[in-house]
């Protein structure tokens, strides 16, 4: 017995640690894991592929409306109180006195089954056309989806690194600011350095300190933020495994620059040419409307009567009965209705041609600033990485002239401000080289890693 609960409890303990490994390690991503995490769980792109689902559903619907269609029937009816007419005692006596009359059983129980079949009708066959573009439309909106949940992933993931990276480089800068403020005070203090100096160092101190508590709340909601994109509780304890330099390094490619595009590739592209099909199937219905429907029927049945419920007892009589027919709907007159409808359809369509053709130009636009954006900041990050190390030079020998009397506190603390501002200049220089891109790309739908 004690073999057996000693066993239990190393079992329990094993799957207590696996769990809590396997929720660590789905905690973990890179860019790429948390893009193709959200994705999946993203719940506006779960909500698109819920879309697609039901846009299969409702094809098949379509096309279930041409074909053959069984309908069954049973009616029971108790007549409470049945109907009195009154008719001649003698039909050769037309002056005999009336006589009331019950015709018919006071029950009757009738069950029947019609089968129908649609022939032709012209708007079943652009209903079946317009089943395919919804279909289309809606994998497009999914595409779309998925491609915006990608850049929405990219902009909050850098955003964690970035806050991450500020919080880093200030707590630094905050304990080299306060060695500083050490060592410059034990000179006051003796009487070697003027007061001005200590107080200097105090303000960018004080700077220093708002500016990190400011970054940490940042960083917090800027996490929040990228748990929500990839469909996670915002409290979620989300680990990054990418740096922002790393990260930048790899986005750095003039090549995305310089290929060709298509911009039938892009998705609003797509989704015009979508809306100008549907547009064009609209005419096509109204000009259905003009055409006759043909459709088949065969009904039959059982029908039973009693002055009691013995529907079900044995010897009950039933008669049948069925009936076949073919009927034909021809449109013959509607008062100019359905020619305004065409027209009305025509004019629709014209628009979205024009639509297309200005999304078009639109997107060339966009493709031509986002090129332009991309390669500004590829430029603009080598320019600012190269600011960085001449202001981490400048400080550093405005650091060393002030120790050794040469420099006042106010150079220092200019040459400080100016390395501050150059770290987070080239922070942000490397977040919009993985932002400008990721605009790029979705633009030229290029999602591939």
């Amino acid at each position: 017995m004690k073999i057996k609960l000693i066993l239990g409890f190393s079992l329990l303990f094993v799957l207590k640690g696996f769990t809590q490994e396997t929720e660590e390690t789905k905690s973990r991503f890179t860019l790429q894991e948390a893009i193709e995490y959200a994705i999946v769980h993203n719940r506006n792109a779960k909500n698109a592929s819920r879309d697609v689902e039901a846009a299969y559903k409702q094809k098949w619907e379509t096309i279930a409306i041409g074909l053959p269609q069984l309908n069954g029937q049973v009616d029971y009816q108790n007549n409470i109180k049945q109907q009195v007419n009154v008719i001649p005692s003698d039909f050769e006596d037309p002056d005999s006195p009336l006589v009331p009359v019950v015709f018919g059983a006071k029950q009757n129980l009738s069950a029947s089954a019609s089968l129908s079949q649609l022939i032709f009708d012209g708007s079943y066959i652009v209903g079946l056309q317009s089943a395919k573009v919804f279909l289309e439309i809606s994998k497009n909106a999914k595409e779309k989806t998925d491609l915006e949940v990608r850049k929405g992933t990219i902009d909050a993931y850098g955003n964690v690194l970035l806050s991450e990276e500020t919080v880093s480089i200030l707590k630094e800068n905050r304990a080299t600011l306060q060695k500083n403020l050490d060592e410059i005070t034990k000179i006051f203090e003796n009487g070697l350095e003027e007061e001005e100096s200590v107080e200097q160092l105090k303000i960018t101190l004080a700077d220093i300190e708002s500016a990190l508590n400011r970054s940490e709340r940042v960083k917090s909601v800027s996490l929040q933020m990228l748990n929500m994109t990839m469909g996670l509780d915002i409290n979620h304890p989300t680990i990054l495994l990418d740096n922002l330099e790393t990260l930048t390094a790899r986005n750095v490619d003039l090549g995305l620059i310089s290929d060709p595009y298509s911009v039938e590739e892009n998705i609003d592209y797509k989704i015009a040419e979508n809306d100008k099909t549907s547009k064009e199937l609209l005419i096509k219905l109204a000009k259905s409307d003009a055409m006759p429907s043909i459709s088949a029927f065969v009904n039959g049945g059982y029908n039973s009567f009693g002055d009691s419920f013995t529907f079900f007892d044995k010897g009950q009589d039933y008669f049948g009965f069925a009936v076949f027919g073919v009927g034909m709907s021809i449109p013959i007159f509607s008062s100019g209705q359905r020619s305004a409808a065409t027209q009305r359809a025509k004019i629709d369509f014209a628009k979205a041609e024009d639509d297309l053709i200005e999304t078009e130009q639109r997107i060339k636009l966009d493709i031509a600033t986002a090129q332009s954006d991309y390669q500004y900041s590829i430029e603009d990050y080598s320019n600012k990485k190269e600011n960085l190390n001449l202001s981490e030079r400048i400080e550093a020998k405005n650091q060393t002239k002030f120790f050794e009397g040469i420099a006042s506190s106010f150079d220092l603390r200019q040459a400080q401000i100016q390395l501050y501002t150059a770290q987070q200049e080239f922070l942000q220089a490397m977040l919009d080289v993985i932002t400008k891109k990721a605009t790029l790309e979705t633009l030229l739908n290029r999602i591939n890693p």
